[in-house]
């Protein structure tokens, strides 16, 4: 029987990024991505609804910064990984995010492989 895939939330406001990152992840064994969102007002109740394994959001985003959505995702789904990217952060906005709960922080300029692995062993049980 073939395990579930990981079912990833991708929160990213610039909509060329966000496009191209789920046309990357679309194609990957054991992901599937199950929503895309703009902002991060509304990241808490997308996982309510949609029930995410792994959201990927962008650490700056209109409304809520990445530690914010962070400390709110976890705080109603505290079962759900986030993997936030930046195109960059100070070493307090570094920090912020993974003391919230973050299970990693990466440059956008990573490789796909990079991302496809923090989904992984975010996701991983």
């Amino acid at each position: 029987m073939t395990p579930r895939p990981l079912r990833v939330l991708l929160v990213e406001d610039n909509e060329v990024y966000r496009s191209t990152l789920t046309l990357l992840l679309h194609g990957r064994d054991g992901i599937e991505v199950v929503g895309e969102m703009a902002d991060g007002n509304t990241v808490a109740a997308a996982v309510a609804e949609l029930a995410p394994d792994v959201v990927v959001m962008d650490y700056r985003l209109p409304g809520l910064q990445g530690d914010e959505v962070t400390a709110a995702v976890l705080a109603t789904n505290p079962g759900v990984a986030v993997v936030c990217l930046t195109a960059e952060a100070t070493p307090e906005e570094r920090e912020r995010v993974l003391a919230a709960g973050a299970s990693a922080l990466l440059e956008k300029g990573c490789s796909t492989a990079e991302i496809v692995e923090a989904i992984r062993s975010a996701g991983a049980p």
